[in-house]
């Protein structure tokens, strides 16, 4: 989990659906983001009735979850179909305070990635990425440490 929040150039709100407790579904309020600043990456915005909470997930690695199970450790995405016969995706979310499975719609995700390969073409994310200005500040901060 990153802390640094993206400043996303594209940006989509979607809800995700997650057990609670009782076992009961409870729809969690979303953002999904994208910018050309970090071109790997998708932000998952939770939005809770006391702080939203982000989560940093490869754009590979959600793409690749759409069509079968990927991941380890913190992050695994795998497809899945619902008691609708709807396509979902399942997102399983790990930290050291917890656990949180959720179920996405797959044509959102999808929508929400072809917007994301308009901006940055699946294999170009290095032509975006300024290894100069990411030196600097990686660079800067182990010196005001």
């Amino acid at each position: 989990m990153d802390t640094s929040p993206m400043t996303p150039a594209l940006s989509q709100r979607i809800s995700l659906w997650c057990l609670d407790p009782w076992g009961r579904q409870v729809a969690v309020p979303t953002t999904l983001g994208y910018s050309s600043e970090d071109p790997y990456a998708i932000s998952f915005t939770f939005h809770s009735g006391k702080d939203d909470v982000e989560w940093i997930v490869a754009r590979n690695l959600l793409l690749q979850g759409l069509t079968g199970p990927v991941g380890e450790g913190d992050v695994r995405i795998y497809p899945s179909i619902d008691e609708d016969a709807h396509a979902v995706t399942i997102l399983d979310f790990h930290s050291p305070d917890g656990r949180l499975v959720a179920e996405a719609n797959t044509r959102q995700l999808q929508k929400f990635l072809t917007r994301t390969f308009g901006l940055v073409p699946v294999g170009s994310e290095s032509e975006y990425v300024d290894l100069d200005t990411l030196i600097d500040g990686l660079l800067s901060s182990s010196n005001s440490e």
